[in-house]
């Protein structure tokens, strides 16, 4: 050790503090530079839980919630709240795929969210729970208001502009069922399916209300 070394001098004694201070410095610089790396592989996984998070939930054509987060979010509402659940169906979507095909198809479908957002706004939620089939969630809504509101979406889907080759008036059907707090959603969305159906047997285009 040099300080016990009585034979260095100054300068020695100078030149060991500069080479303990230079490594010291080298060692705050690896630390710094592991701890930005840390932090920096926090981040990324943070980002990638977040990513994960939101691939289970949201339909992938759409980005609207899935059959299973309809599920989950629709069940967790009516523990604490009513709530409005409206079921509707693009009418006669088979012809579409039929005449212009499958991809022209998906765009009609993501034309028809966005209708749906639109209107629905941050009043409730939107879900894609089969091909053409989508619902929308609406809490704490009086169902004279969620009336209003569905017939809204019916008017923004049927004067919607669809891109070519769509040459015809697309339409959806829709049913509702307004269901007090502690409702199953197997038991709302059974309601507003049947009268979904209803509206299709009546001509489709048309909101159709559960028998409650």
């Amino acid at each position: 050790m040099i300080h016990a070394n009585a034979d260095v001098g100054e300068l020695g004694y100078r030149q060991s503090l500069g080479e303990l201070i230079a490594h010291f410095e080298r060692l705050m610089r690896e630390t710094r530079r592991l701890i930005g790396r840390s932090d920096r592989a926090e981040r990324e996984m943070q980002a990638l839980a977040q990513q994960l998070a939101y691939r289970a939930t949201r339909d992938p054509l759409t980005g609207v919630f899935n059959r299973s987060a309809v599920i989950e979010r629709t069940t967790k509402v009516l523990q604490t709240n009513s709530a409005v659940m409206v079921v509707l169906d693009i009418d006669e979507f088979k012809r579409v795929n039929d005449d212009f095909g499958h991809p022209t198809g998906d765009r009609v479908i993501m034309g028809v969210v966005e209708c749906l957002r639109r209107i629905v706004g941050d009043k409730g939620l939107v879900g894609r729970v089969g091909g053409e089939e989508f619902t929308v969630l609406l809490p704490r809504c009086d169902p004279a208001d969620a009336r209003v509101l569905t017939e809204s979406m019916r008017q923004a889907i049927g004067s919607y502009a669809f891109a070519p080759p769509v040459n015809r008036r697309v339409t959806a059907s829709f049913g509702v069922s307004a269901n007090l707090k502690g409702t199953d959603f197997d038991t709302a969305y059974s309601l507003a399916d049947a009268a979904l159906y209803r509206a299709k047997r009546n001509g489709r285009d048309r909101v159709e209300l559960a028998d409650q």
